[in-house]
Parts: C-alpha cells; sequence; structure tokens
C-alpha cells in the first residue's frame, strides 16, 4: 500500500506533507513497514526515523505525536480507500449498482491491511489504536457500513433500492450484512463458500430489490456517491490532524 503516495491521487490527498516532501514520504513508507511488520506495540519514533535515515526530530517536524503518526498511517488507509472508489466509478458509472459496488469496496478494504486490521480489532497489530477515538472515529464515519448507510439513500433516489421499507431498518440491515461479511473476509475462511463476492452481491439485490436504474439514473448516483467521497476524504484529513474529544 505505501507505494500508493508517489502516485496520482485526488485533491485532499496533494495536500499531505509526503506529496511535497521525500522526507516525510520516506518516513511515512518505514513507519508503514514497522507498524505491519512489528505491530503498534514494538514501533518507536526512532526505528521508523533510522529506517528512513534522517534525525528523530525530522519526525516531530511532521508528527508531534507517536499517536499522531499512528493516526496518520489509518487515516491514510482510509484515504486510498475512498481515492480507489472514485477512480473507479469515474472510469465506470455502472459500478454504482448496489450489487458491483458492495462487492468492489469490501475487496478494497480488506486489501488495505491496516482497514482489515481495525475491521477485525486486531490488537496485535494495532495496540491501543484498536480503541483509540480517532480510529473509531474514523471507521464510524468512512469504514464499509458506514459508507454504505450514507449511499443508501442515493440508491434509494436513483431507482436502485427499493423505497417501500423504512429507510432505518434498511440500513440496519444492510450494514448488518457488510460487517459479517468484512468479518468473513478478514477472518477464518468459511468452509464450503466458493464465491464469497458473489453471494454478498446476491443478497444485496435481495436486501435492496432489483436495480431498475437508468443509464441516466446510473450516472447521477456515480456523481453522487464519487461527490459523498470526496467530502469523506476531507472529512478523513481533519481526523488524521486533530484529536477527537472524548
Amino acid at each position: 500500500m505505501w507505494e500508493r503516495y508517489s502516485k496520482g491521487v485526488s485533491a485532499p490527498i496533494r495536500d499531505l506533507p509526503e506529496r511535497h516532501s521525500i522526507k516525510a514520504a520516506r518516513l511515512l513508507a518505514a513507519a508503514g513497514e514497522l507498524l505491519i511488520g512489528r505491530g503498534a506495540k514494538g514501533f518507536t519514533v526512532a526505528d521508523v526515523a533510522a529506517r528512513a535515515h534522517v534525525g528523530k526530530g525530522t519526525v516531530y517536524l511532521y508528527w508531534p505525536t507517536k499517536e499522531d503518526l499512528l493516526i496518520g498511517l489509518i487515516g491514510r488507509a482510509f484515504l486510498h480507500l475512498l481515492d480507489d472508489l472514485i477512480d473507479r466509478l469515474s472510469a465506470e458509472p455502472d459500478l454504482a449498482r448496489p450489487s458491483r459496488f458492495c462487492p468492489a469496496m469490501l475487496q478494497i478494504a480488506t486489501s488495505q491491511p491496516l482497514v482489515a486490521a481495525l475491521q477485525r480489532r486486531d490488537d496485535d497489530l494495532l495496540g491501543v489504536l484498536t480503541d483509540h477515538p480517532r480510529s473509531i472515529a474514523l471507521d464510524a464515519t468512512l469504514g464499509p457500513s458506514a459508507v454504505l448507510g450514507a449511499v443508501l439513500p442515493i440508491w434509494r433516489r436513483n431507482g436502485l433500492a427499493r423505497n417501500d421499507w423504512d429507510v432505518d431498518d434498511q440500513n440496519f440491515a444492510l450494514r448488518s450484512l457488510i460487517t459479517g461479511v468484512a468479518f468473513s473476509l478478514v477472518g477464518p475462511q468459511v468452509a464450503g463458500v466458493d464465491d464469497p463476492m458473489a453471494v454478498l452481491a446476491a443478497t444485496i439485490t435481495s436486501i435492496l430489490g432489483p436495480e431498475q436504474a437508468n443509464q441516466k439514473q446510473l450516472r447521477d448516483a456515480a456523481a453522487e456517491i464519487i461527490d459523498f467521497l470526496r467530502e469523506a476524504q476531507v472529512g478523513a484529513l481533519g481526523l488524521i490532524s486533530s484529536p477527537v474529544s472524548g
């Protein structure tokens, strides 16, 4: 995931320090490798600096505390999850269909090690970050089930989800499904299921009903979802840089 820092990305990500500083990019790459390799409990700022071949004080120029650096790593994983979704929707509006969007989002999310670790509450990897207020806020606002909760009204408005079911009940059913499938993807394999994404797509259709949108509605839905994802990226930047009270 760390090579993504050097690729073309959306405007919010272009504002991050690693987009303008080779040292910051090296530090993030080193920090990501150490966090994945050792876990948060074995993670030190001194080791990050040594691995990036810079002085320890350089780390604090960009991240005032170890906590800020670790939260920054998790936040960037969410930023890149959203960026991948934006890229795919921009290239292929048909991906806005719930039966395609949900599997694609979960595949992207589970390919991000830190997002997946947060979904399965991996204390060995994340340590105190597992229950940290800023980690919880990131997942609550940008995690897979949260994204789907925000996207559901867009689907309902554009002929991609049934409207004869209370939206809160429908949202609960959808989030429960996504949470369960996410746990199964980042945990032990479920015996007898050869294609979990196909099962997910079929179940999504059972919950939301037939996708009756025309091409204009699909394009409109894709545009609305992209707008939401871009706003979510801005929100993620705020969570990375600002502590959450409580």
